[in-house]
């Protein structure tokens, strides 16, 4: 099926939003297109607020002047109506008013204590009063100032004020006065494309860094992948590393870690691999020269059949202890879900194995007792806690020495139990109890082959212990003793995982 363009595009738009760069572009375009609209709008309500008390300020000290005028020339006084010097010099007083109302686009009204409009520059409320609580307050000395932007003009009121014969300030009238904003506006306007401009300019000039720069930001990360594809392609094997940022260098040593992991893992499948075929071509290879010792010669003696009979079922039984304990252990590397568990008396399981395991035991002379503190209920798997059991106290037996003992301890607190198997036998050497659980390693490895060993049993052990999220630690002096101890808890909880000790 075809994919239309306009999907593939917001795909496309979705994956580059996804990735670490395109994050870093959007977040700096965004903080880029913010800070300049934010920028903007600053400059021009800094510009507009500046303006507006500039335009009050002057319009304020020109009406105080003329206020001074009024007071100088008794425009208040009615009894002068009919001296033409007075009127003269009031109707020049009208006239300032009126140019000063043209000049900044307003209105101007003298209004006087009794809140009657004396003059008016537009000629339309002379004679009417007007109450408003911007007057009052103006009658009582205060100076009151609006803006309304919405409508577009200052309005704004002088008290106008005359010195009486003792000496006080008095409030005669009130100058209201309205100036138009519109030279404000235009001014603003102007202003405003040349900002937008100046804002897109900004925005262009961020969109091309947010780019470089998250490139910039990127390269180490991309490093880190060009060269854990190298790694995964087979063309390198060493160690990377990419020590341009703390995230790169901690990405590094996890992936350092885990490939140091997987190198050892893959060493490990090799060696296991090479010692599963030497051990299995050994018996082959004993087997092989038995039988052609046996065709090679005439006439032999039925006593020598025997004899070389007997050594090829022993080289045969040999093998097929290799292959059980290699399919116990593929069994064991499966996930614990094909876990068997059921609750059990671990004190009778012990016992039981105790008694199976006390006759090759007399054949060696060796001691064997189980102590145990408590009876121990738990929730395990029977089969695997058996090769436990078994291989723990089995090898005791056999690498112990002549007339020694074996121990077996077994208790439990409210939450775990734990079996200790200790004995009196020719013990680990410090440099090989670390590698007492690797497949195949065998301390001592004349000694193992004499006794039948495969070198598998500990690795089954570890693996079945680790089933049951349980712990086994080992404690060795040679030629003195060993004693391994297992912990694993009552119940047993699908999910949870616990390493080995020691």
């Amino acid at each position: 099926m075809q994919i239309p363009e306009d999907v593939k595009e917001k795909l496309r738009q979705v994956i580059f939003l996804r990735s670490f760069r395109g994050r870093i572009c959007a977040l700096v375009l965004a903080v880029g297109i913010l800070t300049s609209v934010l920028m903007r709008h600053a400059i021009m309500q800094t510009y507009e607020d500046r303006a507006v008390r500039q335009r009050t300020a002057t319009v304020q000290n020109q009406l105080l002047v003329v206020a001074q005028h009024l007071i100088s020339n008794n425009y208040f006084s009615t009894y002068r109506l009919e001296d033409p010097s007075f009127m003269a010099s009031r109707q020049g007083i009208n006239s300032e008013l009126d140019t000063i109302s043209n000049l900044y686009e307003g209105r101007i009204m003298i209004i006087g204590k009794s809140c009657k409009v004396i003059r008016d520059t537009y000629g339309i409320s002379e004679g009417k009063n007007i109450i408003s609580e911007e007057v009052v307050k103006c009658l009582r000395g205060e100076n009151v100032t609006h803006y309304d932007k919405e409508n577009g003009y200052i309005e704004m009121t002088i008290p106008i004020i005359s010195s009486g014969t003792d000496g006080k300030a008095n409030v005669v009238g009130v100058m209201l006065a309205s100036v138009s904003n519109e030279t404000i506006v235009s001014m603003m306007e102007v202003m405003d494309r040349n900002a937008l401009t100046l804002v897109v300019l900004i925005i262009m000039v961020i969109v091309v860094s947010s780019i470089l720069l998250s490139g910039v930001l990127t390269k180490p990360f991309k490093r880190v992948s060009d060269e854990i594809r190298k790694v995964k392609e087979g063309t390198s094997e060493k160690a990377i590393s990419v020590p341009d940022y703390v995230e790169t260098v901690h990405i590094v040593d996890a992936f350092n870690d885990l490939l140091g992991r997987m190198n050892a893992l893959n060493d490990s499948r090799q060696e296991f691999v090479a010692n599963v075929s030497h051990e299995l071509k050994t018996p082959m290879t004993s087997l092989k020269v038995l039988a052609d010792s046996l065709l090679a010669q005439n006439d032999v003696p039925a006593e020598l059949y025997r004899e070389f009979m007997t050594d090829m079922v022993s080289e045969i039984d040999r093998e097929n202890r290799i292959i059980t304990d290699l399919l116990s252990l593929v069994k064991m590397d499966k996930t614990a879900q094909e876990m068997n568990v059921v609750a059990i008396n671990l004190n009778d399981l012990t016992e039981l194995i105790m008694k199976r395991l006390r006759p090759i035991a007399r054949k060696r002379d060796v001691e064997v007792v189980f102590e145990s503190v408590r009876p121990v209920i738990a929730e395990v798997d029977e089969v695997k806690m058996t090769l436990v059991i078994t291989n723990l106290v089995e090898n005791a037996i056999k690498y112990n020495k002549e007339h020694g003992s074996v121990k077996v301890v077994l208790d439990a607190d409210h939450q775990y139990f734990t079996l200790e198997v200790s004995d009196t036998g020719v013990g680990i050497s410090s440099e090989d109890l670390p590698r007492v659980y690797e497949r195949f390693y065998r301390a001592d490895k004349s000694h193992s082959r004499e006794m039948g060993g495969t070198g598998l049993g500990l690795s089954i052990t570890r693996s079945a212990v680790l089933l049951h999220h349980g712990s086994i630690t080992v404690k060795s002096t040679l030629s003195e003793g060993t004693t391994f101890t297992v912990k694993i808890p009552l119940n047993y909880i699908p999910g949870e995982k616990r390493e080995e000790k020691g």
